[in-house]
């Protein structure tokens, strides 16, 4: 008959399944927690105190095993223990974690072992003026026909800044001159565009070349700036501007492109003859990142790729030409080209609590907690994960592709005492990755089998005689202590032996 322990016993385990299945899913709904800091804090900063949002005490927060827990891009944080203070480990890169996306959220989990239960939270990364605004190219030259009428635009080179909001790019100021005012723009990117405007007609005769000072502020307490030169070569007459044949292209390419592959070409026309009817194709507005990546031919105005693609890092690229003729006037288009994602990364399991030896007569055990990633999207990003249908164990999904790996009956160590657990991930891509992690799980030995003779009763044939015999001199260690002694007879004194039953 079963105890009211033994009922306890068998009944805790499962209670405690159902209240970890309840709080995955009420986490999974709620809203996550969320905490900020400065950019480049440094190590050791305390960012919040958990306690009261994990609504515990400090010795409870101790006994419970928490650790902070995240994925993709990773944040090195600590929970100490002893306080419930969350500190930096180290210093944290707004630009490195999140680009140019603001604001800069990155989340992560407050994982508790004892019992098993998972805190949402994220942490902002708030932006420092921490970069000036730099031109990629110190000279930016233009080439303008003495024959211009005033009020003309010019577009010029955009300066870069890391940083985002208000320590972003701001305004630009261009140096006192009898030609130009500035003009600032905004772009359908939400970029602040200067544009030289033409004041006064141009005179070769008189001045063939103008050099005026750009410089790019941003909006920090003090802010900084970046200064470029722009080179201005009086050209003579040139009536026609260059013509794109159209002024939109899209194209895309595979992720695995090798090195020096064609990825678009573009076409102008100009209707002027010799050097004014001469097009030269370059990149306008280009980021570092398009820069690194293509590069144009001047002449024919086809596009190759200069380093590989990555669908994980960057998805698309908006590429600005401008087909510059040879009196300086210039027509533009764009080039939008899509990266075609490829499944080329394999899922990664990342263990967070494992446990490798467990008592027998358990009911559903928890052997592992660990998490499923793959850098992948859409199909090539989608993940199934599985272990070998013979074994006693299954996996229970939880919130943020989490998995608890647990026992499904109570093991006997006196069957087995250990078994191999392959978690196999794979990806739903074509063609399928998978990543294997394999457990060992030793069943430790409980005192639950009571000594038990071989058979339940030995029947032994007596011996009588004056000598021992070889068969007594075996059995008579071990029916010590069960023989019994008849009578002695008259004229033999050696002893003799019942038939007798042990049980």
């Amino acid at each position: 008959m079963e105890t009211r322990e033994g009922k306890q016993r068998v009944l805790k385990p499962r209670q405690v399944l159902l209240f970890f299945v309840w709080l995955g899913l009420v986490q999974a709904a709620s809203k996550p927690r969320r905490y900020s800091v400065a950019e480049e804090t440094e190590s050791g900063f305390v960012v919040a105190n958990l306690l009261k949002d994990l609504g515990m005490e400090v010795k409870e927060l101790a006994l419970r095993g928490p650790r902070v827990v995240s994925k993709g891009k990773k944040l090195n944080l600590q929970l100490d223990r002893q306080t419930g203070d969350l500190l930096l480990n180290e210093k944290l890169d707004r630009e490195e974690l999140c680009g140019p996306t603001e604001p800069c959220v990155v989340p992560f989990q407050v994982l508790l072992e004892n019992p098993l239960q998972f805190f949402q939270a994220e942490l902002q990364i708030r932006d420092i003026n921490d970069h000036s605004p730099v031109f990629l190219d110190k000279n930016i030259n233009l080439k303008i026909s003495e024959s211009i009428v005033p009020g003309t635009t010019f577009l010029i080179e955009c300066a870069q800044d890391l940083d985002v909001g208000s320590n972003s790019l701001q305004s630009y100021t261009i140096s006192p001159n009898f030609y130009f005012h500035l003009k600032l723009q905004d772009s359908p990117q939400g970029r602040l565009v200067p544009q030289l405007i033409l004041d006064k007609a141009l005179d070769r005769e008189e001045e063939s070349e103008i050099r005026l000072t750009l410089t790019a502020l941003d909006g920090g307490s003090p802010p900084t700036s970046g200064t470029a030169l722009v080179l201005i070569e009086v050209l003579d007459i040139n009536d026609n501007s260059p013509e794109f044949s159209q002024l939109r292209y899209e194209v895309q390419v595979p992720e695995n492109s090798p090195v020096g592959s064609h990825v678009a070409t573009v076409s102008a026309k100009d209707l002027d003859i010799g050097a004014y009817g001469q097009i030269s194709y370059v990149f306008s507005q280009a980021s570092e990142d398009i820069r690194k990546t293509f590069r144009i031919n001047a002449k024919s105005g086809e596009i190759l790729l200069t380093q590989k693609l990555d669908f994980e890092s960057i998805q698309d690229y908006t590429i600005n030409i401008q087909a510059i003729d040879g009196g300086g006037l210039s027509g533009s288009c764009v080039v939008y080209v899509q990266v075609m994602d490829l499944n080329d990364n394999a899922p990664e399991i990342t263990i967070s609590t494992l446990t490798s030896e467990i008592p027998e007569n358990l009911q559903e055990t928890i052997i592992a907690v660990f998490s499923v990633s793959d850098l992948d999207s859409g199909d090539n990003g989608r993940m199934v994960c599985s272990i070998q249908d013979d074994l006693p164990f299954f996996l229970n999904p939880s919130v943020e592709n989490f998995y608890t790996l647990l026992t499904n009956t109570a093991l006997d160590q006196e069957t087995r005492s250990g078994y191999n657990i392959t978690i196999t991930v794979s990806d739903m891509g074509t063609p399928r990755l998978k990543t294997e992690h394999n457990i060992t799980v030793q069943v430790s030995d409980v005192n639950d089998n009571a000594p038990a003779f071989s058979q339940t009763s030995y029947t032994e044939v007596c011996l009588t005689g004056g000598s021992e015999t070889s068969e007594f001199k075996f059995l008579k260690p071990i029916m010590s202590n069960f023989l019994v002694k008849s009578s002695e007879r008259a004229n033999d004194a050696s002893p003799s032996f019942r038939n007798i039953e042990f049980s």
